[in-house]
C-alpha cells in the first residue's frame, strides 16, 4: 500500500476523511493562515512587517501521531491553559458544555 493510501486510510478512520484538526476542525491551510503563512509557508505580509527570507520551514502544523490530528492552534491553547495554571477550570468549562451547555449563551438563565 502506498504511503498516500496509508494516509488517505487514517483520515478515513478518525472521522469524515477529511484533513482537520480534531478540536477546532481546522484545515493545515487554515491554520498557516493564523499564522500569517500562504500554503507553501511563505509570509502573507513580508514587506509590510518588514520579515526577510522567513519561510514557515517546518510544514508541520498537525500533529498525526496522537488518537486524532490536533493543530498547533490548539496546542498553543491547551499550552496556554496550562501555563496559566487553569487545568481545573478548563475541566468546569468542558464539564458545563457537556452537561448545561446552553446556560452557557447570553440570554439564557444559568450561574
Amino acid at each position: 500500500m502506498s504511503l498516500e493510501d496509508e494516509f488517505q486510510r487514517y483520515f478515513d478512520s478518525v472521522g469524515d476523511g477529511q484533513d482537520r484538526c480534531y478540536l477546532c476542525r481546522r484545515s493545515p491551510k487554515e491554520v498557516k493562515l493564523f499564522f500569517g503563512f500562504d500554503e507553501d509557508g511563505v509570509p502573507l505580509k513580508a514587506a509590510a512587517h518588514g520579515i526577510e527570507d522567513v519561510v514557515l520551514e517546518e510544514m508541520d502544523i498537525m500533529s498525526y501521531r496522537g488518537p486524532r490530528p490536533v493543530c498547533a492552534v490548539c496546542q498553543l491553547n491547551v499550552d496556554a491553559i496550562s501555563a496559566l495554571g487553569e487545568e481545573a477550570i478548563f475541566r468546569q468549562v468542558v464539564a458545563r458544555m457537556r452537561e448545561n451547555r446552553d446556560d452557557l449563551w447570553p440570554g439564557n438563565s444559568g450561574s
